[in-house]
């Protein structure tokens, strides 16, 4: 039976330099038979066989250098100046993956994701973005929690008291008596970015710096934290504002 090449996995966030830049990307193997480059608010997607090379997947990136350069400039312009009216049938992304939003009257403020749509029950007199705020927020405290409970074992420590902030500059942070804050708008990105900021700042439960000895605590939970922090930097200025 055909082996994967050994650096293949099934889904990896990885980096590339294109015309100077570092461009964070997305792959993810099937059983497609090509190589398809995509661009969306989530960045650069790329999709490969199962087999294909990593030096292929790249050499097809670079071909296609400007296109991905120019695609991504525009969606940034696009999301920095537009707010997005949601309205029953919106698709979101949250933590990688799409999300088509329900809209229905109710009496009161609820809402139940299931499978790949999210039903939100909104009173009149409440606006339907407040009602997908809460429970994106109601998400994220589920999914951090599971998040740090998965890494905190590895560094020998029980997961820790978890916060939701509504930071504008900060992702994250960690308390000097060892409770962690993580932004709510991180559910927006794929998972493997919000396990970049956990690994972050969990880290920090060792290293209250960011010393090289920090760096290695964060690498031994994610080794490819440097692509997962470009995907990052380059998602966070691209998250979506709902009216």
């Amino acid at each position: 039976m055909p082996r994967l090449p050994a650096e293949a996995s099934a889904s990896a966030t990885r980096s590339i330099s294109l015309a100077g830049r570092q461009i964070p990307y997305h792959l993810r193997r099937s059983r497609r038979r090509t190589i398809g480059l995509t661009i969306d608010q989530r960045g650069l997607r790329v999709g490969a066989p199962l087999l294909a090379r990593l030096s292929d997947i790249e050499q097809l990136i670079h071909q296609h250098g400007q296109w991905v350069l120019d695609k991504l400039a525009d969606w940034h312009e696009r999301t920095a100046t537009e707010k997005t009216v949601l309205t029953n049938g919106t698709v979101i992304f949250a933590l990688g993956e799409p999300l088509t939003v329900t809209i229905t009257p109710g009496s009161r403020q609820r809402w139940l994701f299931s499978g790949d749509k999210l039903h939100l029950f909104v009173p009149p007199s409440v606006a339907a973005s407040l009602v997908l705020e809460k429970a994106l927020r109601d998400k994220a405290r589920v999914v951090f929690s599971e998040r740090l409970a998965h890494y905190a074992p590895r560094l020998g420590v029980a997961p820790p008291p978890l916060r939701l902030s509504s930071a504008r500059t900060r992702w994250g942070s960690c308390s000097h008596h060892g409770g962690i804050s993580l932004n709510w708008r991180l559910v927006f990105m794929p998972l493997a970015v919000v396990d970049y900021v956990v690994a972050h700042e969990l880290a920090h439960l060792r290293e209250m710096n960011h010393s090289p000895r920090f760096w290695s605590v964060v690498e031994q939970l994610c080794p490819d934290w440097r692509a997962r922090r470009l995907e990052l930097r380059q998602l966070g200025r691209q998250i979506p504002q709902f009216q």
